[in-house]
């Protein structure tokens, strides 16, 4: 990991939201090596629930999910925390553009590894730091 990326983030709780299991898993893993505090979800409404009584720093919803799809977690997530950043993940290529305006980031499930911890560093300093979007999405 980038020096710029080390600190102490024990303090930092970050929701993962996603129906996927072994997805979820790997998450949480990765985000508790670097010391953040992980809750996770394998639904919208799960999510939300945990938003409603846990506070959090950082969301990170995946957007095709059955029942609710990740905007419509993320502009729950609004509601309740407004200013916690959302991260949406998708592996999916026909994501409509209004969707990217209730996110404050993009990581492709594809870049996984490689964006979403810079994507997170950049967002919990305050900033509004914005993963490479793949020219599908422009």
């Amino acid at each position: 990991m980038p020096r710029s990326l080390q600190g102490t983030v024990t303090n930092v709780v970050v929701l993962c939201i996603d129906d996927h299991p072994a997805i979820l898993e790997c998450e949480k893993r990765l985000l508790e090596t670097f010391g953040y505090r992980v809750l996770t979800a394998l639904s919208g409404r799960e999510g939300l629930e945990l938003a409603s009584v846990h506070s959090v720093d950082i969301v990170i919803v995946d957007y095709c999910m059955p029942e609710m799809n990740g905007a419509e977690v993320a502009m729950g997530i609004k509601r309740l925390r407004p200013d916690a950043p959302i991260i949406m993940l998708s592996g999916a290529v026909d994501i409509p553009k209004k969707v990217f305006k209730v996110v404050d980031a993009f990581v492709a499930k594809d870049r996984l590894g490689s964006q979403l911890l810079p994507v997170i560093a950049g967002l919990h300093k305050g900033g509004s730091l914005q993963a490479p979007r793949s020219p599908l999405y422009d």
